[in-house]
């Protein structure tokens, strides 16, 4: 790494840093002014509550991640400009897409950062925040277990096979009175009632089960065809796929939820269940796939945008680059919403609808940083 690269890497992540640690100071502030009656109510303790802001954590960081790098950007640039650095750079014969390497090294960084935290650690954070909360509370206890579903019914249109389940815990995968009707090749069905049922060795084991098969041109009746105390089933669906279909589904029912958007797996998962869907959820699916995807590289994008804002020569107040960074913040933010939502409505292609603003806020920089001089 070259001398220049580090002196501009040094200047940009120390304001990122600073940038990080305000928002998560103000972020943890705000929180508890807002729940920290309501972590008393739940007899939180102190190792509790820094455990609850611990897991909570990633979704802000996703959230502030691009606005911390773009108003560290742009203060790192005016800072540099103000002093005609970067004039002196260029004058040395390094071009201003070169100068720049650094950033988009860090960018490059951030978005990584980003698919792996959308991905790993914040779709489950909002449930095992609740169920931290809930854990030492009677009355909360009392209320339900945010894990434990009832009355779950799913579908897997590929395999022919329907369930349904009077409890379902999302965390121990047990099944409380569950029920499963499939349909065979030649049409005909089986039901296989259960007083319970939980997963062993890649396969579901049910107890005290009891299996039924029609008896068409017969009767209506079911005719039993097998009772047991013990009887194991290698079927396909897995408890993940089963989490998959509780969030979706209520996510689905629910769009306009505040809940952490899905990953990219269970996307997957649910369409391997769900090969044919209506319109509309497809379409809400497949805008939120390419989302998923779209949405870590806003970095790169941050730092097309900084670089005609900030490099331009000439002495400058550095407040204007807070000031450049919440309006620009404000505009993608816009755009993006609105370009989700009308891919969600059918009125433009999901990858469009989710590259979008990348593509025209990423272009638009392209643009301005090759006409500054």
């Amino acid at each position: 790494m070259r001398l220049l690269d580090k002196y501009l890497l040094r200047e940009l992540l120390v304001p990122l840093a600073y940038c990080l640690v305000g928002f998560t100071i103000f972020w943890i502030a705000f929180s508890s002014f807002k729940d920290l009656e309501a972590l008393q109510e739940a007899k939180l303790r102190l190792g509790d509550i820094v455990l609850y802001y611990v897991i909570t954590l990633p979704a802000m960081v996703v959230t502030v991640l691009p606005i911390a790098l773009l108003l560290a950007l742009l203060y790192a640039l005016s800072n540099h400009a103000r002093h005609h650095e970067i004039t002196a750079i260029r004058a040395a014969g390094v071009s201003l897409w070169r100068l720049s390497r650094p950033y988009f090294a860090v960018g490059f960084a951030c978005s990584v950062a980003l698919f792996a935290l959308n991905e790993f650690a914040v779709p489950d954070s909002a449930l095992k925040a609740e169920q931290l909360r809930k854990h030492r509370s009677k009355t909360a206890r009392a209320a339900g277990n945010p894990a434990v579903i009832l009355n779950l019914g799913f579908v897997n249109t590929a395999a022919r096979r329907e369930w349904l389940i009077g409890s379902y815990d999302l965390n121990t995968a047990e099944m409380i009175n569950p029920r499963v009707i499939w349909t065979l090749a030649d049409g005909s069905q089986r039901w296989l009632y259960a007083t319970r049922a939980s997963r062993t060795n890649d396969g579901w084991i049910f107890y005290d089960a009891r299996e039924y098969r029609d008896d068409p041109g017969k009767s209506a009746n079911l005719v039993p065809s097998l009772m047991t105390n013990v009887l194991a089933r290698h079927w396909e669906e897995t408890p993940a796929q089963i989490r998959t279909e509780v969030k979706i589904a209520s996510r689905i029912t629910s769009p306009t939820s505040r809940e952490a958007d899905l990953p990219l797996v269970e996307i997957r998962e649910y369409l391997k269940l769900h090969p044919v869907l209506d319109k509309q959820e497809r379409r809400w699916l497949e805008t939120k796939w390419h989302g998923r995807l779209a949405m870590p590289w806003t970095c790169l994008v941050v730092v097309l945008i900084a670089l005609p804002f900030g490099a331009p020569s000439g002495r400058r107040n550095v407040f204007v680059g807070v000031a450049s960074s919440v309006f620009i913040a404000f505009s993608f933010f816009v755009l993006t919403q609105l370009s989700l939502a009308l891919g969600t409505g059918g009125y433009l292609p999901a990858w469009l609808a989710a590259w979008l603003p990348n593509l025209v806020f990423g272009g638009a920089g392209i643009w301005f940083t090759a006409r500054v001089r």
